[in-house]
């Protein structure tokens, strides 16, 4: 199998946008596949009515509440300023904080993210969290100050903000004429243009005044003094008290160039996607168990960051996500997963746009392509040609939330056990069965959640449940040598309970339970995260 050619690698951008809920995250989405022409308007009305909700929002329970609750992913290709076709794989995520546990995995899969920030709140905790995970994996920050047409905070406090809280040195690349009901514009650095608001929307049409600088006379035209005054010296000050932008820098997590503008009015969007295409780094290698896998490697491999079921309600489908690292895939090539370990012929590879889909012939490193499965693929297996590779850094996190789950029609249990398995397959949930009891618990990383699995059984699984307080309030996974575990299982039955894998998880009333289990049983480890 001959390697991915240097052109086709160095042509992806695989990446995600993330944001504290309410950001502007998803019509910045929209409006980036607008740009890349994948879709022709905005909010394109799906269903009956003329309610226009996002295409990347696709869940019933997304629709209701207006908020993005799974990850999405979408493939689109755009010609850059110099002739050259990039292909975008762009990764939505949940913004809620209740999710994170999808976001983080779907981090993984990502060489580079847009961090939107709502121009009136700043940094929220859930993007300080959001950040932090992109830190640990060093992966490039390209920086969004949305809603800059509504009153907002002053400019340089938020990027000083962004600054002391992220400790990352900021790079204006833009700067915005005035807020809210003052903006009258914004200023490109880089190129010196101005691009104006038109029309009773003050939206971004396309209106751009090429200029000689911050202090060219030409300005007056277009501004009122105040905003020539902004350009000026606001535009100053920006360029000298902040870090010049650094490639390098950037490159290594070090810096991030700052865009203002608002997605909704269409400032800021063309600029964020050209950064995208001309500063983010192609596919880069992957942690494994046997050290960094090049994209360039000739074997084709890669890892499943991500399961969906039922994105087609009709034909009760299951795609695995796969994040794919090395080599040329082909339709039709046969992969071995590493939960698996016999090979799979891959005979529907699937390209997405968010529940859209078609097949796909071909990938390259740095591709997202969706396998079809029954069940045989899950979260954290990897894939390749010779099965001697396993991709490192997908774990679950021990549940903050855990509830037994009563069913209405007790009639239905086997349906419920299918539509659990399925579930914890996505990573939505973690369901555990006790050794001792037929109720089973589910645990959650936030309440929302919670609300999601009930939504999800009714609606794709036709089983109704509801859920209750479970006894327990942390799990955690035992591991350690087989006559002390075999021991600790004979004293503990009342709370141990089995993963869907069978791994031993010892069920605690409370985080001392934890503590005093550790502290007793010295040669076994209690562990808040479990890696497959």
């Amino acid at each position: 199998m001959s390697g991915s050619t240097d052109n086709s690698v160095n042509s992806r951008r695989t990446f995600a946008i993330i944001s504290h809920p309410d950001a502007g995250k998803t019509t910045l989405t929209e409006k980036l596949l607008l740009q890349g022409g994948a879709i022709h308007l905005a909010g394109e009305v799906k269903a009956r009515g003329a309610a226009r909700r996002a295409r990347s929002d696709w869940m019933k329970i997304e629709q209701q509440r207006g908020i993005s609750v799974t990850s999405s992913v979408m493939t689109f290709e755009r010609t850059d300023p110099d002739g050259n076709t990039i292909t975008f794989n762009l990764l939505d995520t949940p913004g809620h904080e209740d999710f994170s546990e999808d976001t983080y995995r779907t981090l993984t899969a990502v060489d580079s993210a847009i961090m939107v920030l709502d121009a009136a709140a700043g940094i929220e905790p859930q993007t300080l969290k959001l950040f932090e995970v992109c830190r640990l994996r060093s992966v490039p920050i390209i920086t969004l100050i949305n809603k800059i047409d509504r009153e907002g905070r002053d400019a340089f406090e938020l990027l000083d903000e962004i600054a002391e809280k992220l400790a990352l040195d900021v790079s204006p690349m833009n700067w915005p004429v005035g807020m809210g009901g003052l903006f009258e514009g914004v200023f490109d650095f880089e190129e010196n243009k101005l691009r104006l608001p038109e029309g009773d929307g003050k939206e971004y049409r396309g209106k751009v005044v090429s200029v000689e600088g911050a202090n060219d006379p030409k300005l007056a035209e277009f501004l009122s003094p105040e905003g020539v005054a902004r350009v000026a010296e606001e535009g100053l000050l920006a360029r000298e008290g902040y870090a010049p932008f650094d490639y390098e820098a950037y490159r290594n997590g070090d810096l991030t160039p700052v865009y203002f503008g608002s997605a909704l009015k269409q400032f800021g969007v063309t600029e964020v996607i050209d950064a995208i295409a001309k500063y983010a780094p192609p596919p880069r290698p992957q942690p494994s168990d046997d050290g960094e896998i090049s994209p360039e490697r000739d074997e084709v491999t890669g890892f499943i960051f991500k399961v969906q079921a039922n994105m087609d309600p009709n034909h009760r489908d299951r795609i695995a996500f796969m994040r794919q690292v090395s080599g040329t895939f082909k339709r039709g090539m046969k992969l071995t997963p590493s939960g698996l370990g016999k090979p799979i012929a891959v005979h529907s590879p699937i390209m997405f746009f968010a529940q859209d889909r078609e097949i796909a012939d071909t990938a390259q490193p740095g591709d997202i392509i969706g396998i079809p499965n029954h069940g045989t693929l899950r979260v954290g297996d990897t894939l390749s040609e010779n099965n001697d590779v396993r991709f490192t850094g997908l774990p679950n996190f021990a549940p903050e939330i855990l509830r037994r789950v009563i069913l209405k029609d007790p009639t239905k249990t086997k349906q419920l056990r299918k539509a659990l398995d399925d579930l914890s397959e996505e990573g939505v949930i973690q369901v555990f069965y006790p050794e001792l009891g037929a109720q089973w618990i589910v645990g959650v990383v936030g309440q929302l959640q919670l609300e999601v699995l009930v939504s999800r059984l009714s609606a794709e699984y036709k089983v109704e449940a509801v859920l209750e307080q479970s006894p327990f309030s942390t799990a955690r996974w035992v591991l350690g040598p087989e006559a002390p575990l075999a021991e600790f299982e004979r004293f503990n039955s009342a709370n141990l309970a089995r993963d869907r894998d069978g791994d031993i998880v010892f069920m605690a009333k409370s985080p001392w339970d934890v503590n005093y289990q550790a502290e007793k049983h010295t040669d076994l480890t209690f562990s808040a995260t479990k890696e497959r």
